[in-house]
């Protein structure tokens, strides 16, 4: 019977621990650029013995229309590529192991943050009725345009160009974010997808640009170094629900399951709130995905997440919130010791404040 702290073999990537650091937004990369204090937060939490066994960046935008959020990293750029080098080696000279989450948030963005002040660009031209940070406050998304049939091909080009520079970065592999209502999740889900053409109306039409993009990203980076992410009932960033979210999600992961990908990273239920918001079977989500390791995230406490690896629920746990005031989560998961609670304040935005200069535990 396999513990949240055995080792696995995820894709090609050995992890000393079943623990997983989710991807978390903080917003300190001026620029777009990632930098040392950001390489310090990470190194942190790399330690497999104290912190996670896999980290999962936090998101980060595979080209400048991707970006919806100030001061959040690219991965797109030779300078982005050097400053993410410096997270990459802090991690990996401590023992960790870390993927990149690769990211375009179509509508949930602002023109402030789009190149030349353009409006965003989306399955849909209908704006989305949520709220992006933008120079240290959240401010209403900007209205998108639907993007042009011929422009779609362009997204799945800058996903793989984005798998190659993280590569080159030196991580271990990559995650396909196509959760949370972000630009993926805008050409599945049927209720923000109003398209007539090729790339909408049909559950196939509507899962082919998923598709298209986890199988040029796998090539870039190699399937075994490539994970998916999913939220197929999370309504956050005005997602809403689709018609049918068993078929749809089903179905885009059975279009990508011959690849034998390094894992699936699913969200149950709503990012942050209620597990059951809307009925789902992820079991058959997981049949559906085959043989790459199963991780599974939201609201998940030490007893969950010990409940979910021994009874075989779960491959990984990844945990976000609690690893911002908690470097040492593992340490703290293994031996029970009680968690600090961040403070919400610093959560987006600033210096080491909130970010750095949480101690691990006596």
């Amino acid at each position: 019977m396999s513990t949240l702290f055995d080792p696995l073999r995820v894709g090609d990537i050995d992890v000393a621990t079943r623990i997983v650091m989710a991807p978390l937004t903080r917003n300190r990369a001026p620029g777009r650029l990632p930098n040392a204090l950001m390489a310090r937060y990470y190194a942190q939490r790399a330690d497999p013995a104290t912190g996670a066994g896999l980290i999962i960046s936090e998101a980060t935008q595979i080209c400048p229309e991707g970006q919806g959020y100030g001061d959040t990293p690219g991965i797109h750029s030779p300078e982005q590529v050097a400053g993410w080098r410096l997270t990459t080696d802090a991690v990996h000279a401590v023992g960790g192991r870390i993927v990149c989450q690769l990211w375009h948030v179509g509508r949930i963005s602002h023109v402030d943050v789009q190149p030349g002040g353009a409006a965003p660009v989306s399955s849909t031209a209908r704006a989305a009725a949520g709220k992006t940070w933008v120079r240290g406050a959240f401010v209403p998304c900007s209205p998108p345009r639907a993007l042009r049939t011929e422009e779609v091909p362009g997204i799945v080009a800058a996903y793989a160009h984005a798998a190659r520079c993280a590569m080159d970065a030196g991580f271990d592999g990559v995650e396909v974010h196509s959760a949370n209502g972000y630009l993926l999740d805008q050409f599945l889900r049927d209720n923000l997808n109003d398209r007539t053409d090729e790339w909408g109306g049909s559950i196939e039409n509507r899962t082919r640009l998923f598709s298209e993009v986890v199988h040029a990203v796998a090539s870039a980076a190699g399937a075994g170094r490539t994970g998916v992410r999913l939220s197929p009932v999370n309504p956050g960033n005005d997602a809403g629900q689709d018609s049918h979210p068993q078929a749809l999600y089903g179905r885009a992961v059975e279009r990508i399951a011959a690849l034998n990908l390094a894992y699936l990273h699913v969200i149950e239920g709503q990012t942050g709130g209620a597990r059951d918001i809307a009925p789902f079977d992820y079991a058959a989500l997981r049949k559906a995905f085959g043989s790459g390791a199963w991780m599974v995230n939201n609201g998940y406490d030490r007893t969950m997440a010990l409940d979910a690896v021994a009874s075989g629920g779960a491959d990984l746990v990844a945990f976000g919130k609690p690893f911002i005031g908690n470097p040492d989560l593992g340490r703290r998961l293994r031996e029970n010791l009680p968690l600090v609670t961040a403070d919400r304040a610093t959560y987006y935005g600033g210096t080491e404040t909130g970010y750095t200069d949480y101690p691990a535990a006596a």
